[in-house]
């Protein structure tokens, strides 16, 4: 991939080069038209004898220019490189992955259950609801929509700065994030008691304070003292060593540790299921098919095999997910 990266990089490269000496040339050539145009509007060409020798004047400059010439070999270059990319694609690319092929037989109903569900992972639900529709399992997932749609709805509403959802949920599931060792509950007070300090309500952001950060001082001191001396900034946040409290980046970790509880509460992995085995796979193909062009002509051996016959190397990530997932070696022969 580093390989198709580096030649990526050199297209584009010599693309904005291009461009940029396109526009330079286009750019003096404009140059020297407006001037000439002055000049004759100026009535300096007073005479036919003037005019003409402006209008010489002009064809000479243009032709100093050499448009053609300074253009073209920037031209030559990207479309040299233009012509190195399809084939290294070519070279890189295996376009019959259909030697990895295993004939194993799938549950239809839970592979149409993964792919609903991942539909309502990301929020669509009227192409979740149309897939498990078209499948013959229109309720199959209906409980999983439902909590997903809930979790959906308190992340857009804190993409709007309400907390009040969030803030509800997390509350009502207290109990559940704490022996996560999650601090989900924290992170949303501390949010709901800036963006007071930010109305320039000090008074409001004290008693908010002891009402709802106090319980949290003896196991979070560090950051509750962090968010107590940020009282002295009230209503001038943004001039503060705390505006990154407030910070679009701090609203988007929130967002994704609410997110990652929400489906451990549901007993759901944080990733998606078919995007991990997708990715998963895409990572084990390479190997699997230098295997097959050795294999070549003993396909009923691979057909019978009941482990993979190569060592398959995965990200770390995808180590801890086949440890948890034992059938994970044997859904990446079906690639």
């Amino acid at each position: 991939m580093e390989l198709i990266k580096d030649a990526f990089e050199r297209v584009t490269k010599k693309q904005k080069l291009s461009c940029s000496k396109n526009q330079e040339v286009l750019d003096l050539i404009d140059q020297e038209i407006k001037q000439t145009l002055q000049k004759i509007q100026s009535n300096e060409c007073a005479s036919q004898v003037d005019f003409k020798s402006t209008i010489a004047e002009l064809k000479n400059k243009l032709k100093d220019i050499a448009a053609l010439s300074q253009t073209e070999s920037t031209q030559k270059e990207l479309n040299l490189a233009l012509s190195k990319y399809p084939k290294l694609l070519e070279k890189l690319f295996n376009p019959d992955i259909a030697k990895a092929y295993r004939n194993i037989e799938f549950d239809a109903h839970t592979v149409n259950e993964i792919i609903g569900s991942h539909f309502y992972r990301q929020g669509l639900f009227e192409l979740g609801d149309c897939f498990l529709s078209e499948a013959g399992e229109p309720e199959s997932t209906a409980a999983m929509k439902s909590q997903f749609q809930e979790m959906f709805k308190i992340v857009e509403a804190m993409k709007c700065q309400n907390l009040e959802p969030a803030l509800k949920w997390a509350i009502a599931n207290s109990d559940k994030l704490k022996p996560n060792g999650s601090d989900l509950l924290l992170q949303l007070h501390s949010l709901q008691f800036m963006g007071i300090l930010q109305k320039g309500d000090k008074y409001g952001a004290i008693a908010y304070a002891k009402t709802c950060l106090a319980p949290f001082a003896s196991d979070h001191m560090a950051e509750f003292q962090k968010l107590m001396v940020s009282i002295l900034w009230a209503g001038k946040l943004d001039m503060s060593p705390y505006f990154h409290l407030l910070s679009k980046l701090n609203w988007e970790k929130v967002i994704g540790e609410l997110t990652r509880q929400f489906c451990n509460i549901l007993g759901q992995s944080y990733e998606s299921p078919l995007s991990m085995t997708i990715a998963a796979g895409v990572q084990g193909l390479p190997p699997l098919l230098k295997f097959m062009n050795v294999m070549v002509g003993k396909k009923n051996e691979w057909q019978t095999m009941k482990q993979l016959p190569v060592p398959v190397e995965l990200d770390l990530y995808y180590k801890d997910v086949k440890e948890r997932h034992k059938n994970l070696q044997m859904s990446l022969l079906s690639f």
